[in-house]
C-alpha cells in the first residue's frame, strides 16, 4: 500500500489526572478543564473489523441560566473510526442506584470490551479475564457511558456540591446538560440519539427524555432495562408473582404435574393467574379459594400452611420472606438481583443485611471482578490514570438522595416510596410519536419485576393509539443484570439489532398513519391540553 493510500493512524494519547475527587455530600472541585485519554483499537465483530477511537475524560456541564460551570463528569466513549456523524446513532448510557456509576454496563453489557464471569456461580477471585465482546453493540451506534456527579471520577464544581446534584430532577437536569455538551464538542446534534438506562437509569430516562424534549433535542429511541417507574408498586405481590415462580421453577422446586418444561409458557400462565384468581384470593384471606391457594403452593414450591401464614403473600419485605425460605433446608439464601443465584444464609452471613444490594448473592458474585478489571482495562486499554479513587457504588448519593419529582404537568409525582415518572415517559411519546421505546427484564430480576413493568406500562397515561407499535417488550431469563448470562446477552443483542435497524421503517410507518388534515402541531398542542387539565 502506498503513502497516499495508507490508513493513518492518529497516535495514542494517555492522561494522568492529578484532581482530587471527593464523593462525599460536600465535595467539589474547582478545575474545569475538559481534557480525556485518547486511544485507537479494532474490534472484530461478526466477521468484520471495526476501527475506533476510545476516550476516557471529562466535559464539564453548565448551569442552563447562568452559563457557569456546574460539574465536571467523567465519560468513556467509543466512536466508530470514519462514520458520517449525521447517519451514526450515538447511545448514551448510565447505570442508577441512584449512585451508580456506569461501570457495570461498561464492561457487563454492550460495550467493546468485556467482563468473564461464571454466573449464575460466583467468580472466583483473581486472575480474572477480559475479552473482545461479541455483542458489542458498535456495529449499530458509538457508545457514550456517563457517570453521574459522585460516581465515577464526577464531581460538582465550586461553590456547588455533590449534594446539590443528588436528586431525581436535579440529575436528570445535569446529564441533559452533559448530552447537550457531548454533541457539541463532537459535532453530533445532527445524529441520531438514544438513550440506555438500567434500573434507577430508567426513571432517571423518563425524566430526561422529557428534558431533552423541552430544550429541543428530541431522541430516537430509548432502551429501559430493568425498569422501576413507579416507586409505589415496589414489592406488589402481584407484580412480583411471576418472578418468585421463575425462582422456584430453576431451583426445582415447582410441583405442579407435569413440570412446565418452558419458562416463558409458564410465565404466561402465572401471569393469567396472578391478575384473576391470584387478586381474588389476596382480597379474600383469610377465606382463600381452595384450589388458589393449592395453585399458589404448587407454583412457588411453598408448602400451604406457610403461604396460609404469609397471607398468601410472598412479597413481604420485597420477597425476602420467599427468598430466604425457597432453599431453606440447604441453608441458602435465593438472590433478588437474580434468583438463580444463591449464597449462604447461615452462621454469620445471615446477618449481613443485603445494603442496598451490596451484599445480595448476585452482586457479591461478580463485585470482585468488576473492581479489578476495571482498574486494568481503565489504566492499561484506555491509558487513563486518576490519583484518586474510582467511586463505583456510592452509598452516600443514595442516603442523601431527594426523591422529589415535578412531572410535565407540574405536578409533585415524587418520594421515596412514591415516585412515579411513567407520566414523564408517557408526555414524551406524546409529543414525539416518532420516540421508540425498548423494554428488556430478566424473568428472575425480584427487585424490578418484568410483570410489575408490564403493568405499569399498561396503565401508563398513553396519549396516542400509537404506543402499541412505539413500544417493545421483551423478557430474558437472567437477572437484574441482564447481561450477565451469555444466552440473555446474544438475544438481547438480537434484538436491539433489529430495534436500531428498524428506526427509518418505523417513522415511515408514523408518517402513513398520521391524518391527513391533523398536522403534527396540533396533534401535540392538544394533548398538551389535555394534560394541563387531566390529573392521573
Amino acid at each position: 500500500m502506498s503513502p497516499t493510500t495508507r490508513k493513518e493512524v492518529p497516535p495514542d494519547e494517555p492522561l494522568v489526572d492529578t484532581t482530587p475527587y471527593g464523593y462525599g455530600p460536600d465535595d467539589s472541585v474547582t478545575d474545569v478543564t475538559e481534557t480525556a485519554a485518547t486511544t485507537q483499537h479494532t474490534l472484530k465483530l461478526n466477521g468484520k473489523s471495526l476501527d475506533y477511537t476510545a476516550r476516557a475524560g471529562h466535559l464539564v456541564t453548565t448551569d442552563p441560566y447562568s452559563a457557569m460551570p456546574a460539574a465536571k463528569l467523567f465519560y468513556v466513549a467509543f466512536t466508530l473510526n470514519g462514520a458520517t456523524a449525521a447517519a451514526r446513532p450515538v447511545t448514551f448510557f448510565y447505570n442508577g442506584g441512584p449512585g451508580s456509576s456506569s461501570v457495570f454496563l461498561l464492561l457487563g453489557s454492550f460495550g467493546p470490551r468485556r467482563i468473564r464471569t461464571s454466573m449464575p456461580g460466583f467468580t472466583p477471585p483473581a486472575p480474572y479475564g477480559l475479552e473482545d465482546n461479541g455483542d458489542c453493540l458498535l456495529d449499530h451506534t458509538d457508545l457514550v457511558f456517563i457517570n453521574p456527579v459522585g460516581t465515577g471520577y464526577s464531581a460538582a464544581i465550586a461553590p456547588g456540591t455533590n449534594k446539590d446534584f443528588w436528586g431525581v430532577d436535579e440529575d436528570a437536569g445535569c446529564i441533559r446538560q452533559f448530552i447537550k455538551r457531548y454533541l457539541t464538542v463532537f459535532n453530533r446534534w445532527n445524529s441520531p440519539k438514544y438513550l440506555f438506562g438500567e434500573s434507577y437509569g430508567t426513571p432517571r430516562t423518563c425524566v430526561l427524555t422529557w428534558l431533552l424534549h423541552e430544550d429541543g433535542v428530541d431522541l430516537n429511541g430509548i432502551v429501559l432495562q430493568s425498569s422501576i417507574l413507579d416507586y409505589s408498586q415496589a414489592g406488589n405481590a402481584v407484580g412480583l408473582l411471576p418472578t418468585l415462580a421463575a425462582d422456584a421453577w430453576f431451583h426445582k422446586k415447582v410441583t405442579l404435574s407435569p413440570v412446565p418444561a418452558k419458562l416463558p409458557a409458564f410465565m404466561d400462565d402465572v401471569e393469567a393467574f396472578a391478575v384473576d384468581a391470584y387478586i381474588d384470593a389476596l382480597s379474600g384471606f383469610p377465606k382463600a379459594d381452595p384450589k388458589s391457594l393449592k395453585y399458589l403452593s404448587a407454583i412457588l414450591g411453598i408448602p400451604p400452611e406457610v403461604l396460609r401464614y404469609w397471607k398468601l403473600d410472598p412479597s413481604t419485605a420485597s420477597g425476602s420472606v420467599f427468598l430466604t425460605s425457597l432453599l431453606l433446608d440447604e441453608g441458602l439464601a435465593v438472590g433478588a438481583y437474580d434468583g438463580r443465584v444463591t449464597a449462604q444464609d447461615t452462621g454469620i452471613a445471615e446477618y449481613i443485611a443485603p445494603n442496598s444490594g451490596g451484599n445480595d448473592p448476585t452482586m457479591t458474585a461478580v463485585g470482585g471482578v468488576y473492581t479489578a478489571m476495571w482498574n486494568v482495562y481503565l489504566n492499561e486499554e484506555l491509558q487513563f490514570t486518576s490519583t484518586s479513587p474510582f467511586m463505583d457504588l456510592n452509598d452516600q448519593a443514595f442516603l442523601n438522595w431527594n426523591f422529589g419529582h415535578v412531572d410535565p404537568t407540574g405536578a409533585q409525582r415524587g418520594g421515596v416510596e412514591d415516585l412515579y415518572t411513567a407520566g414523564d415517559l408517557a408526555a414524551a411519546m406524546a409529543l414525539n410519536p416518532y420516540l421508540r421505546v425498548f423494554s428488556a427484564n430478566g424473568y428472575y430480576d425480584a427487585v424490578t419485576p418484568f410483570f410489575q413493568t408490564i403493568l405499569n406500562f399498561q396503565n401508563m397515561p398513553a396519549a396516542h393509539a400509537g404506543v402499541a407499535t412505539t413500544l417493545t417488550v421483551r423478557n430474558y431469563p437472567s437477572g437484574h443484570m441482564i447481561y450477565l448470562d451469555n444466552d440473555s446477552r446474544t438475544a438481547m443483542k438480537a434484538d436491539l439489532s433489529g430495534f436500531y435497524a428498524g428506526s427509518d421503517r418505523h417513522i415511515e410507518a408514523i408518517q402513513a398513519a398520521l391524518p391527513a388534515r391533523e398536522p403534527q402541531e396540533m396533534y401535540a398542542a392538544r394533548y398538551r391540553r389535555r394534560l394541563s387539565r387531566t390529573p392521573y
